[in-house]
């Protein structure tokens, strides 16, 4: 009997070595409380839904990418080669939508991994991690590798990306080393804020990667930097010295800034969290608007002020499980299922 299944995803935020998971380079990144969740199920037609909306698949012509929410299930069921499968998702986010918190590789993940467990396909987490973010870069936008592994795993992890700055093809991508960290830390005194714009994180890589592609040694010199203090900031963690890797964190983001990869909302929030008393402050993600990274082990101070300089929402990542998925087999489970699923639709901020 094919069973539906609850899939699950976090997101995740660059501490320190974003963006050089695109570059060879090395990052350290903690997982969000806030997750996608899927619901998978047998049907009579293949469908999606999301926040109220629904779309059934017909023909080969409904799996083409229209900019909308459903463009991350049609990518993977096209990948897949699943028109004319049988079943239904149903799935919610609450990790903000196109905020740098890696929300579509959470989703591409929980779907993955929905789909591979409603096959009975039993594959490996850096399987799945590449191919999650090989079906992203393919089918919608310019991405890294951080985004699809920490989804995969969850957690606080350094990551080593060695030899995957070319992106090969999905069959030749050489794995990433992920190093769990969580296990050495007990306290985890970071705060996100939001910036409240939205933007694609493929627009504010493309103009950097193509300088980088052309060997402008400026920027490949930036990077090569970024990834020695992301290796520096693995020791500064370990040791809960929370100065010098704020100090880090500034650096980190100070070339990034001046490499373009910022934007005004963002200078805002990370000088009121500095004034605010935080120790560092860069990217979460990609720039060009959505989420800010502060480190403080006073967080109130640096919410307020970064509350004041307009942040329309503050979160607080932890380390949390990975991608996780489980079989529905009987009415509690499904209903606590449905209950996951509306109670994160709730707090998702798409229409």
């Amino acid at each position: 009997m094919t069973h539906a299944f609850f899939s699950t995803a976090p997101g995740r935020c660059g501490i320190i070595g974003n963006p050089t998971d695109m570059y060879g380079g090395s990052v350290i990144s903690c997982s969000t409380r806030e997750r996608a969740a899927v619901l998978i199920a047998p049907s009579d037609v293949l469908s999606f839904e999301v926040s109220g909306q629904r779309f059934e698949v017909h023909c080969p012509e409904d799996l083409y990418p229209d900019g909308g929410y459903f463009d991350v299930a049609k990518a993977i069921v096209h990948f897949l080669d699943l028109g004319s499968a049988k079943f239904s998702l149903r799935w919610a986010c609450n990790v903000p939508f196109a905020a740098g918190l890696s929300s579509s590789s959470a989703m591409s993940v929980s779907i993955l991994n929905a789909i591979f467990a409603f096959l009975g396909r039993d594959e490996h987490p850096f399987f799945c991690a590449e191919m999650a973010r090989h079906i992203e870069l393919n089918y919608m936008a310019l991405c890294g590798y951080q985004d699809a592994y920490m989804c995969m795993f969850g957690g606080l992890n350094y990551m080593d990306f060695n030899g995957k700055q070319f992106y090969r093809a999905f069959g030749d991508e050489p794995y990433a080393t992920v190093e769990p960290l969580h296990e050495y830390v007990g306290d985890y005194p970071f705060v996100l804020g939001h910036t409240g714009v939205q933007r694609s994180s493929g627009t504010v890589h493309l103009p950097i990667r193509e300088r980088w592609l052309e060997g402008d040694r400026e920027v490949r010199r930036c990077y090569l930097r970024i990834a020695h203090l992301a290796r520096m900031g693995k020791r500064a963690i370990l040791a809960k010295d929370w100065a010098h890797l704020g100090a880090l964190m500034v650096e980190n983001h100070e070339i990034q800034r001046d490499l373009g990869g910022s934007g005004p909302e963002n200078e805002r929030l990370i000088q009121a969290a500095l004034d605010g008393g935080a120790l560092g402050a860069k990217l979460a993600g990609a720039g060009g608007g959505g989420t800010i990274i502060a480190l403080a082990c006073d967080t109130k101070p640096v919410v307020e002020a970064m509350e004041q300089a307009g942040a329309s929402r503050i979160m607080y990542p932890k380390p949390c499980p990975g991608a996780t998925v489980i079989p529905l087999e009987n009415a509690a489970d499904r209903e606590q299922a449905e209950r996951e699923l509306i109670q994160r639709s709730e707090q998702a901020d798409i229409a």
